[in-house]
């Protein structure tokens, strides 16, 4: 029997919702001056990444502007919040006002009217300066539902002396990154064990989608109506070759391995080591990564010198440069991060709606980006720094794309099929017959049946 899904759940409570609905939150009670009578609302907020100095900022600003009303900011773990937004959103009891969740997360959501229309506030709320393909991710119908919270787009990590001494430069386009990883891997040039010349996991469909970006292709598209996998478009099958030609050659990451951690770095005693120095894994040793740009913070003590980025532990020399695209420039890379919006079962749509004021204030914006993430609205990324790190954030998310805006699409990234299939493609598996039998499975997820 085929079951319409939300978020991968498939709960009953929350298809009593409609995209008609996602209009109706219940208003504020107006007090006599037509402000709303005081409250308390609340925030979710998603994993740590926001960090305490700004929740007190928005707490603290949130009463200024709101006499008499009160700002609860709970923090969800990422492992669940799908589950706890399937449950809470719907219950106007118990929904939180103010959400934020995955961008990818975000279309199934709002495809079922999970968040209110703030088409009203898009142009108040930074308009054509937000960034694009976040804002797409909250759209339905032409309408805004969510909006960007912050990004942290993709680029790479190298040792810059390992590189030197296998002889490669930093590549300018994607076939020069290509052939780069692959030769520092045979030239080894410390003599390592299951040496990287670019560690990238077996399973970690998030970085290995940018080969498919980088040559056209992409993971879904709209036909007829209906979302479609493309695996197999042959743009698609061209990128799948050459990451898989990466796997084979240039990584020994295993093939159950997903996201890397950015510890995974040779260091000048010959072993990958974390940022606290005290855990070594041969097996890891890797000469390039691939991580989101708020990936830095975690790789230890950094300095600027000739104005590149220069880890000073035991005189290891990093560097960071964006992926190539095929004719230069910087890649479509997938950008990580996260979209925010306001319950359609808010009690207080009013007072939500101010606090999404605050944190599209030109001041919460800058202070996003001075803690390292993205900020949504372009004007402000200045206040990413002007060091390399922040350079290749800002270049890398100048061309990044999400995954596809389909109703589905949290259903496919919990069914672990895109793990399975590049798992399979890292191991040397024939990469069209994978394709086919995966946009197979794929392709019903996308729209919401399974």
């Amino acid at each position: 029997m085929k079951i319409l899904r939300f978020a991968a759940l498939g709960a009953a409570t929350a298809l009593a919702l409609s995209a008609c609905s996602s209009g109706s939150g219940a208003s504020t009670t107006p007090s006599a001056a037509g402000t709303p009578e005081p409250a308390n609302i609340r925030l979710w907020l998603a994993g740590g990444d926001t960090p305490d100095s700004l929740r007190t900022y928005l707490k603290t600003e949130f009463a200024k502007e709101n006499p008499g009303s009160t700002l609860t900011i709970e923090q969800q773990d990422w492992g669940d919040l799908v589950t706890k937004l399937t449950t809470a959103l719907p219950d106007a009891n118990n929904t939180p006002d103010v959400v934020e969740l995955g961008n990818t997360q975000s279309p199934t959501f709002t495809n079922v009217g999970a968040f209110l229309d703030i088409s009203d506030m898009y142009t108040e709320l930074g308009g054509d300066k937000l960034l694009k393909s976040f804002v797409a991710a909250g759209e339905v119908d032409g309408k805004n539902f969510t909006l960007p919270y912050y990004f942290g787009s993709r680029y790479m990590f190298y040792r810059a002396d390992v590189w030197k001494e296998a002889g490669v430069e930093v590549p300018t386009t994607l076939a020069e990154f290509n052939s780069a990883v692959v030769t520092i891997a045979e030239k080894n040039p410390r003599n390592i064990a299951n040496f990287s010349g670019f560690f990238i996991g077996g399973q970690d469909w998030r970085n290995g989608i940018s080969w498919i970006f980088a040559n056209g292709g992409d993971l879904a598209k709209k036909e007829n109506g209906k979302w479609v996998s493309t695996l197999s478009d042959p743009n698609s099958i061209t990128g799948l070759t050459q990451l898989q030609q990466i796997d084979l050659k240039a990584s020994k990451a295993p093939a159950d391995a997903k996201d890397q951690s950015p510890w995974l770095y040779l260091n000048d005693t010959d072993t990958a080591t974390n940022t606290d120095k005290t855990t070594t894994n041969t097996s890891l040793a890797a000469a390039t990564i691939m991580a989101p740009g708020w990936a830095h913070w975690s790789i230890g003590d950094l300095s600027e010198k000739d104005g590149k980025p220069v880890r000073t532990w035991n005189d290891a020399t990093f560097g960071t440069f964006v992926l190539p695209g095929k004719d230069g420039g910087a890649a479509p890379v997938l950008a990580g991060g996260s979209n925010i919006g306001i319950s359609a079962k808010s009690q207080h749509p009013e007072l939500a709606k101010s606090l999404m004021r605050i944190i599209f204030s030109p001041a919460y914006q800058k202070m996003l980006g001075e803690s390292g993430l993205g900020p949504a609205n372009s004007d402000y990324v200045s206040s990413l720094g002007t060091d390399q790190f922040a350079k290749d954030a800002i270049l890398s998310a100048s061309n990044s794309k999400l995954t596809p805006a389909a109703p589905g699409w949290a259903a496919v990234e919990g069914s672990g099929l895109l793990e399975e299939f590049f798992s399979k493609v890292s191991q040397g598996g024939d990469i069209t017959a994978l394709a086919a039998e995966y946009d197979a499975k794929i392709t019903p997820l996308l729209n919401g049946v399974s």
